[in-house]
């Protein structure tokens, strides 16, 4: 195993699945388009690229007609529904509780035409690897993880073995410093997995991620980090035990202080690397006293996936 690691004198800090969007409204469902800032196909002109799927949207009468029936079928289910309900049938389910939102904020983005790249000639974006575009790379033979350090934003590729989630022989694909960032933006519409990324030179990228916080928290978040000499005796125990008690691989504890007061302390170690979920979440919470949290007693401000 081959797990991408950081300089000496660098730090870290989480590693996500990372894969170009792909468009959830009817007219574009299942599509995603490369764009340049005239809004013209320019995934012919990416460098190194190879051939890839050719989409075009569903017209708006094709899409009126299947949001009609659509709608019939919702009504009929709920007419349905109802009945059973009326009648004592058993309808539980469990309530969705992700970002997701069925309303968008961005129709001409997302609704009308979903570019995953937004890129005029020369600029950042269009330098992204290929590996990252589900219609050219199938995640069941190669997956793409990005990997946040204090200095950069890393991309990764490597081949996927089903049943071997922990077998990983990372290839560096792409990497750009943090200073080439000018912004990151949650997009919840419609699973709530997106984000938009956007470059110093004002090209952007739209991604989709299963662990978008942990991939989007220190692109969003500040880097203070609090040294660990810098904390009471009783908090540094508190943290250096519970990274005592990770993978032998595991780097000092990344500590953090909550809104609220607390204290997150997050570990990661390179030998959990996962293919499906990146870097699992090591962490715990401890108070000002250095005492650690039980789960049922931390603040909403504490909570992390």
């Amino acid at each position: 195993m081959s797990v991408w690691q950081p300089a000496s004198d660098e730090t870290l800090i989480a590693r996500a699945p990372i894969v170009f969007a792909t468009g959830a409204a009817t007219r574009v469902k299942g599509m995603r388009w490369f764009r340049d800032t005239e809004r013209n196909d320019i995934q012919g002109e990416l460098p190194g690229w190879p051939a890839g799927p050719t989409y075009t949207a569903h017209s708006v009468g094709g899409t009126a007609a299947r949001s009609t029936v659509k709608g019939a079928a919702l009504a009929a289910g709920a007419v349905i529904m109802g009945f059973l309900s009326s009648h004592g049938g058993n309808i539980g389910g469990n309530q969705s509780s992700d970002a997701g939102t069925d309303t968008s904020h961005d129709e001409t983005d997302e609704v009308d035409d979903f570019p995953v790249m937004w890129a005029a000639p020369g600029s950042i974006a269009r330098t992204l690897p290929w590996r990252m575009d589900p219609g050219r790379s199938s995640a069941k033979d190669y997956r793409t993880h990005a990997v946040i350090t204090d200095r950069r934003l890393v991309i990764v590729g490597f081949p996927y073995a089903k049943g071997n989630d922990h077998l990983i022989d990372d290839e560096l694909l792409w990497e750009i410093p943090r200073s080439g960032i000018e912004r990151v933006e949650l997009r919840d519409f419609r699973i709530g997995n997106d984000a938009k990324i956007v470059f110093a030179d004002g090209s952007w990228c739209r991604v989709s991620s299963t662990n978008r916080e942990r991939l989007t928290r220190y692109l969003i978040e500040s880097l203070d980090f609090i040294p660990l000499d810098s904390l009471t005796p009783a908090q540094r125990n508190t943290a250096t035990t519970f990274a005592a008690a990770q993978a032998p691989d595991a780097q000092p504890p990344l500590v953090k202080r909550n809104s609220c007061g607390c204290f997150r302390i997050e570990v990661l170690a390179p030998s959990t690397t996962h293919a499906f979920f990146g870097h699992s979440g090591l962490n715990t919470v401890m108070d000002a006293n250095g005492t650690e949290l039980k789960y049922m007693d931390r603040h909403k401000e504490d909570m992390l996936t």
